[in-house]
């Protein structure tokens, strides 16, 4: 009898191996993001997250989404994922306030939320992956300061901040970054402006305005990311100003090394999504498998692992970008950015 318990129990628990096992494979994953204002989400984000899911449970199902910017289609989406039967989700939210409603009916229901890049304040996911955003804003603008510093620019001299859009929070810990890294300064800062939805548009016609309002007065630009920062370069252009004041960058799109190469953006940030990515693909799997993932960290009462990234200026970019094989020249030196290459040892 003792033995016939036993094998009993035994046989129970390779049943109930089996079916978390089967739970897992036939489990389907969402991957939710934010808006095509910026082109990593299609080039980066959800090919990383998709290749590491493909390699940890290969049988699983990932439905990726895109909700442009637009809140009331993400919370569609999301509705949708759900109801298809994702037992995770990963959200990158458009709105980071809106964002809670969503993780309590997920939780209500026993669906895991992963927030992305951008936390969610009022309601902690179930865990979140991003680089360290308050870090980034910090480490942009102390790198701009530094380089008026050397360059001889004058105590007191004004710079203007484009911060993100106000419905992320990440934007919102960007933005405590750069007020942390200029209050360290001896600058002063002329203006600000939060850009709706990122749109570098919307970051240039502002920017447009500034140029009109303080002239030469602005001696350099704070922009929260590639986009914003793009559109405050070319307001600079359009308004025949020359040499464009240093304008800080994040996200190292080709754009912006591009720009970097030729003289026309002073820095950005190298956070290779494919790392957060495939962070969250891990994450996944673990809750996959009844796991509790362990945290690094803690933001927002919400377990979280926060990645460091690395300020890319014209001194580095070849180390950071082309050494690393984040890009190769092939993608990047074309054109009019052929010659600022091989000045910078890029390319022969």
């Amino acid at each position: 009898m003792k033995y016939r318990n036993l094998f009993m129990a035994s046989a129970t628990i390779a049943m109930g191996f089996a079916a978390t096992a089967s739970a897992q494979e036939a489990s389907t994953v969402a991957f939710l993001m934010p808006d095509q204002a910026s082109t990593r989400y299609e080039q980066h984000d959800f090919p990383g997250f998709k290749a590491e899911m493909q390699k940890l449970c290969a049988s699983c199902t990932v439905v990726y989404q895109n909700a442009n910017g637009d809140a009331s289609l993400q919370q569609q989406q999301f509705n949708s994922v759900i109801a298809q039967g994702a037992k995770v989700v990963v959200l990158d939210p458009v709105d980071s306030a809106a964002a809670a409603a969503f993780v309590e009916i997920a939780q209500s229901q026993g669906v895991k939320v992963i927030a992305y890049d951008r936390p969610i304040p009022a309601k902690p996911a179930d865990y979140y992956v991003s680089f360290d955003n308050e870090g980034i804003g910090y480490a942009i603008a102390k790198s701009l300061v530094q380089h008026l510093k050397a360059a001889g620019v004058a105590d007191g001299s004004g710079i203007l901040e484009i911060n993100g859009s106000p419905t992320d929070a990440a934007a919102g810990l960007i933005r405590d970054g750069i007020h942390r890294g200029l209050k360290e300064s001896a600058y002063k800062t002329l203006a600000e402006f939060d850009t709706p939805e990122w749109a570098p548009p919307k970051a240039q016609e502002w920017a447009a305005g500034q140029i009109t309002r303080f002239g030469a007065d602005i001696k350099g630009v704070v922009a929260a990311n590639d986009g914003t920062g793009g559109g405050a370069i070319a307001a600079f252009k359009a308004a025949g100003v020359k040499p464009v004041p240093p304008v800080t960058g994040n996200d190292a799109t080709i754009a912006a090394l591009q720009l970097i190469i030729s003289g026309d953006q002073y820095n950005t940030i190298s956070k290779p999504s494919e790392i957060v990515a495939a962070a969250a693909a891990n994450v996944a799997v673990q809750m996959l498998k009844g796991q509790t993932p362990a945290p690094k960290t803690t933001l927002y009462n919400t377990p979280s692992e926060l990645f460091i990234p690395a300020v890319v200026t014209a001194e580095n970019i070849k180390a950071e970008i082309f050494d690393k094989k984040i890009q190769t020249p092939e993608q990047i030196c074309t054109g009019e950015y052929a010659e600022g290459c091989k000045k910078l040892g890029i390319t022969n």
